[in-house]
């Protein structure tokens, strides 16, 4: 297991980069590091694991090699679990050990039916009166979740005539005028040679 393969998962502001040891169709494990650490955190540690099982030591986003977020964009721990999930899924595993390293812990608390085991190193307890846990937890992950559906969901804008894109509009905003409208299409929309 001393051996090693780089991967990189796109994601929309570039890529969320990884790496991977032992047989991929062996046992998932995903390792997280902790805060302004990467994926190096595991080198010493993945050589002395069982050999069948197969270890994705990702970078957090802005960590290792790992692209960093837009200039100017903060990085919240949510976005560290919307990582997870992105990579997660780009990998095509519903379920996986987690080895996590301090904030690495983040995905069991928010979506613990994705971990099959737990491995915490250095990890302090989850910070929330126990009758405040669950709706925390339920709206963070309605955050995580609509974000995720919104980008699988993204295409390419469609075109409309300036008459169709005011309609549109009217429509999704009963209480605007055509005139308030035809305003805020002024600069709200783009002419382009398609529409």
């Amino acid at each position: 297991l001393g051996m090693f393969s780089e991967l990189k998962f796109p994601v929309p502001w570039g890529h969320v980069a990884a790496k991977a040891w032992g047989p991929s169709e062996g046992d998932p494990v995903l390792c997280l590091h902790g805060w302004l650490d990467n994926a190096n955190t595991f080198d010493k540690l993945i050589p002395l694991l069982p050999r069948d099982c197969y270890y994705v030591a990702m970078d957090f986003s802005g960590h290792g090699l790992s692209s960093h977020r837009p200039a100017g964009s903060p990085y919240y721990f949510l976005d560290y679990v919307s990582d997870v999930r992105r990579v997660a899924a780009a990998l095509q595993w519903r379920r996986f050990t987690l080895i996590g390293h301090s904030m690495g812990k983040w995905l069991f608390f928010l979506y613990p039916e994705m971990v099959d085991k737990l491995i915490l190193l250095e990890s302090f307890g989850f910070l929330l009166a126990p009758e405040d846990t669950e709706a925390w937890l339920k709206s963070k992950r309605m955050v995580i979740d609509g974000l995720l559906s919104l980008e699988a969901k993204q295409q390419t804008p469609k075109a409309r005539s300036p008459e169709a894109a005011l309609q549109r509009l009217l429509e999704a905003n009963r209480h605007l005028t055509a005139e308030g409208g035809t305003i805020l299409l002024q600069r709200g929309a783009t002419e382009t040679p398609a529409g």
